[in-house]
């Protein structure tokens, strides 16, 4: 829970990065087209830099800090880990958020699926090939199941 002062202009991604210290949102383009800034309201996957802090008064806020349970990753961030849906790391933490919502309104989205739920976030560095398999492991971890290998390809 937190509480202060807001200056009534200030965006959300500029609130959690500046004056709470949460900078694992990042900054990107500042117009909600890279998705770099996603976090999570109420359930919802919401571009913060499109948003102001006022906005979610009252309202349930996750950012990507929020994510990992202690020391146990998320299986999301987990997936990202394990089948190398990062490169540069600018974009993760909103492709994160994006794929935790996605799986959480749906535990085994198909290939095509999953690329609508992560296409507001742009990736300059994989071409999303890792980041679906990333997101299909998780979705297996979800549902209590293994992971297939690490040598299982997403379709073409």
């Amino acid at each position: 829970d937190y509480r202060s002062d807001i200056e009534p202009r200030m965006l959300l991604v500029h609130y959690l990065r500046d004056q709470l210290g949460l900078t694992g949102t990042h900054v990107g383009c500042d117009t909600g087209y890279c998705g770099a800034c996603t976090v999570i309201v109420d359930g919802r996957a919401v571009k913060s830099c499109t948003m102001f802090a006022v906005q979610v008064d009252g309202r349930s806020v996750r950012t990507v800090e929020g994510v990992a349970n202690g020391d146990e990753l998320h299986p999301v961030q987990e997936g990202f880990w394990e089948r190398h849906g990062l490169q540069c790391g600018f974009c993760t933490p909103g492709m994160i958020m994006s794929s935790i919502v996605l799986l959480e309104h749906n535990d085994n989205p198909t290939e095509d699926e999953i690329r609508h739920g992560i296409e507001g976030n742009l990736c300059r560095c994989t071409g999303y090939h890792n980041i679906v398999r990333s997101v299909q492991y998780a979705s297996a971890k979800l549902r209590g199941e293994e992971p297939q290998g690490a040598s299982a390809e997403v379709g073409s």
